[in-house]
């Protein structure tokens, strides 16, 4: 029988029928924009999280820029965030016309060092710690929600992977004054685009909901289908466009019913790159974990025992035919970072070093066994053709 070697996509969102008929329902409704879709959406999910307010907006990067501006972060203020992240944590930092204040990542971990993050706060331009729940695992955030409340600076957790993370303490994203949560194709659920805000305080969240349209006093869906409909309106702030319309929160709904069966399958899956990849003295597979909600699989390479460095890896691997990415370029040396600040690749030795080490493998609810079954063999077989003796 020969064998299959179809290529296996990095990441590929799982859609099916009742996905489909709620976005047809929507489309037939007449209303197609934001309305009783997106608050039904906000109702669940907040449910679901165990937040009392949610806050649907049309990216993670819309929310995060909203809860930092809510927060009061503004021009000369900075921003304590890691540099081993995608870009939109820290550029929002930037629209805002205030700076990030990046903090290395953790010997051995891709989260952000809390003894790092505690010595930060003595900067007295810092307005907002912003710690990013990287593949989908909230690290330190006991040490770093006490420094930060110590010195009376909000917290806006990234938990733009971490849906849906559950700890002892509750679901990640749940704990600070704010938690931004995102539904990319790519995901844990997705809306196509799309995300969410949460807070557990009122002012946040009716300063979120007026400026992400346009700094109106209304909902527009109530302008328009009240019985006591008015075109009367009043414009508060200079606000933005960043509201969900409801084909993607009818899509965010299913996948949101969808969200205990989806991380079983991750869940799985990872069970099974860890359990294959521990056998081996030239990979370093992420400890297993009941609260990790497995965005992504983040594989490290140890060049010492290999041949080839990570780039060449990866290569090897697109010629078995697996997708892959690597997350993340550390800010400090991307070209914007890098000339606005003067950063060089050793200022955060601990990002730049797993920067050269990791891939992310493809873990996503559609894949097969089969499909994960070769993964690992095509990872194995690299690895021991180039392993040194």
């Amino acid at each position: 029988m020969k064998a299959n070697t179809d290529f296996i996509p990095f990441a590929l969102p799982d859609i099916g029928r009742d996905e489909e008929e709620a976005v047809l329902r929507v489309l037939r409704s007449g209303w197609i924009t934001t309305a009783s879709e997106a608050k039904a959406f906000e109702e669940e999910f907040a449910r679901y999280v165990g937040s009392p307010r949610a806050l649907a907006v049309n990216s993670a990067t819309a929310g995060l820029h909203l809860a930092l501006e809510a927060l009061g972060v503004g021009s000369g203020d900075r921003v304590i965030t890691t540099p081993y992240t995608f870009t939109a944590t820290a550029e929002v930092t930037r629209y805002l016309g205030a700076d990030p204040l990046f903090v290395d990542i953790a010997p051995g971990s891709f989260h952000m060092d809390p003894a790092g993050v505690e010595k930060a706060l003595a900067d007295s331009r810092v307005k907002a710690v912003l710690p990013v729940h990287l593949a989908g695992e909230a690290r330190g955030m006991d040490s770093i929600l006490e420094a930060a409340r110590k010195a009376g600076v909000p917290v806006v957790e990234d938990a733009a992977h971490a849906f849906p993370s559950r700890g002892p303490e509750g679901c990640a994203g749940t704990r600070g004054d704010a938690g931004v949560y995102s539904f990319y194709a790519t995901k844990t659920i997705t809306t196509g685009e799309g995300g969410m805000v949460v807070t557990p305080r009122a002012d946040v969240a009716e300063r979120v909901a007026m400026m992400r349209l346009h700094g109106i006093d209304r909902d527009i869906w109530n302008r328009y289908t009240d019985k006591g409909a008015s075109w009367r309106y009043a414009v508060r702030e200079a606000g933005f466009k960043y509201n969900l319309t409801d084909m993607a929160a009818a899509l965010g709904r299913v996948q949101l019913r969808r969200a205990d069966e989806f991380l079983s399958k991750r869940r799985a899956i990872a069970g099974k790159y860890i359990q294959a990849f521990s056998q081996r003295d030239y990979l370093l597979p992420p400890a297993d974990s009941e609260g990790h909600a497995w965005h992504l699989f983040l594989l490290r390479l140890d060049a010492e025992r290999l041949a080839i460095d990570r780039d060449e890896f990866i290569d090897r691997l697109t010629e078995e035919g697996i997708g892959t990415s690597v997350h993340f370029i550390p800010l400090h040396i991307q070209p914007y970072y890098a000339k606005r600040y003067g950063f060089r690749p050793e200022d955060f030795p601990e990002a730049y070093k797993t920067f050269l080490s990791v891939i992310s493998l493809p873990i996503y609810p559609a894949m097969s066994e089969e499909q994960t079954e070769r993964v690992i063999q095509a990872v194995l077989k690299t690895g021991d053709a180039v392993r040194k003796t």
